[in-house]
């Protein structure tokens, strides 16, 4: 089911099949080197997921890629077009935060994001109850932030990306303040939601577990300056279930993700404890 020999390179896609390119991206910030020469390739319609220890430049290659960043070295590539800023109506950003507008209720928040977008204003209500739906929300449209869980509010931001009918969506740690029980069940409703709308989502993330119970590809960052180490597979369709959880394929891909991660949070944390004693 599962294998880290197939992408030492990343490039797993055929060109046809291909929606975003990374070609040689680079990162520093001052005298930080915080990326070093990436290259990947993920095909239309992928989960994949970015992991790797703390400072390893997976949050930064994800804004390179939604143009939120300029790399100091390299390119990327969504859907043929060379990312130099963001590119509002090819991809859709969920933050850690759901960065919802708390004088607006929830349709409104929905709808405001399809302003930015140019959609005419006849059509923002429909998509943003279409939205909804899809996140099965539709009953708290009238609602505002302060009344729903964080777990809401983090469906709120997947409709609202959903909404943009993008065909990449890029996600930087949703799931990270919420309880464990309401991550299970949110991980269970992307995987839905993947297989019913075949969106490309790249997901950076801290959990082992959510990132093989939701990816199709783990891509292994090394110790800062991040590099890609290796590439884990997993060969299961979505929906997935949480049956997966309980099978031996999950618990053996879990157990490579740690043995693959393994040396390179220790070498980070060797470098912070380094670092530490260095200060007067």
């Amino acid at each position: 089911m599962t294998s880290v020999a197939a992408a030492r390179s990343g490039a797993a896609a055929a060109p046809d099949q291909t929606i975003i390119s990374v070609d040689g991206v680079a990162h520093s910030f001052g005298a930080v080197e915080a990326l070093q020469e990436i290259s990947l390739n993920i095909n239309k319609g992928e989960m994949v997921s970015f992991i790797g220890p703390s400072g390893c430049g997976k949050s930064t290659l994800l804004n390179v890629i939604g143009g939120l960043l300029e790399p100091t070295r390299g390119k990327a590539i969504v859907d043929g077009t060379v990312v130099k800023a963001p590119l509002p109506t090819k991809v859709a950003y969920i933050f850690q935060e759901s960065a919802l507008l708390p004088w607006a209720n929830v349709i409104e928040n929905i709808e405001i994001a399809l302003e930015f977008q140019g959609v005419p204003v006849r059509e923002r209500r429909e998509r943003a109850r279409e939205a909804l739906e899809s996140v099965r929300l539709e009953d708290f449209a009238l609602r505002y932030p302060h009344e729903l869980s964080g777990g809401m509010k983090q469906r709120i931001a997947l409709a609202r990306g959903l909404s943009l009918r993008t065909e990449v969506i890029l996600m930087d740690e949703p799931f990270a303040a919420l309880d464990e029980q309401t991550r299970l069940v949110f991980g269970e409703e992307l995987s839905v939601l993947l297989a019913r709308t075949g969106k490309t989502i790249i997901l950076v993330t801290h959990s082992l577990s959510e990132a093989v119970f939701l990816s199709d590809r783990i891509f292994v960052f090394s110790a800062r300056p991040g590099r890609i180490k290796s590439v884990l597979e997993v060969d299961r369709p979505h929906p997935r279930t949480p049956d997966f959880m309980l099978s031996p394929e999950f618990g053996n891909a879990r157990n490579e993700l740690y043995s693959q991660l393994r040396e390179e949070v220790l070498l980070t944390l060797r470098a912070q404890g380094e670092a530490g004693m260095a200060r007067p």
